[in-house]
């Protein structure tokens, strides 16, 4: 890639990140081209589709996300990783407004770039789960991907009460109290 295509790329993805921040994912994406300094051809050269666009910009916060289940499955009992990871996960997923409701229109629409991001967190949330089942400390009927929906419609719920990490536990433990044995 030529080094102007790359400052413009990154430029836009700084921008998408600072207007999710603040104006939710269903911001104007010509917004994010005019606060990237970039014409709105040249972002949707880059990123054909908002869900292209959030994707990329969920990227970063992904790896993040992997590198923080594998830690929880090593270094806690399993029926702890799994609740700490469904606390953590509901968190990251409240943070841009509306999140929640694009990652769950990317599950009902199999070609959405998204579907890439949206399936790595239920197969992080897939292996805390199995192994907690492994461990005779959760449901052994419950799968991953209702937990996953589960998680997401809780995210949607803590940004639309504003709660801040304190409630947000709190919400999250009650409604997934029914998983544990």
């Amino acid at each position: 890639m030529r080094a102007d295509a790359r400052r413009n790329r990154d430029a836009i993805l700084h921008a998408a990140r600072e207007v999710f921040a603040t104006d939710g994912v269903l911001a104007s994406l010509d917004g994010i081209a005019l606060r990237a300094g970039v014409g709105n051809a040249t972002l949707y050269r880059n990123f054909p589709t908002r869900d292209d666009l959030l994707a990329a910009v969920m990227e970063v916060d992904l790896d993040e996300a992997s590198t923080e289940a594998s830690l929880l499955g090593s270094e806690r009992p399993p029926r702890a990783a799994l609740a700490e990871w469904l606390v953590g996960l509901t968190w990251r997923l409240r943070i841009w407004h509306d999140l929640p409701h694009c990652v769950a229109e990317a599950r009902a629409a199999p070609g959405s770039s998204m579907n890439p991001a949206v399936s790595m967190l239920v197969q992080e949330t897939s292996k805390l789960l199995d192994g907690a089942k492994a461990a005779g400390e959760a449901v052994s009927t419950i799968e991953a991907n209702e937990v996953f929906e589960l998680v997401t419609a809780l995210s949607w719920a803590v940004d639309r009460f504003g709660d801040d990490e304190v409630a947000a536990r709190r919400r999250v433990e009650v409604a997934t109290a029914g998983l544990f044995l």
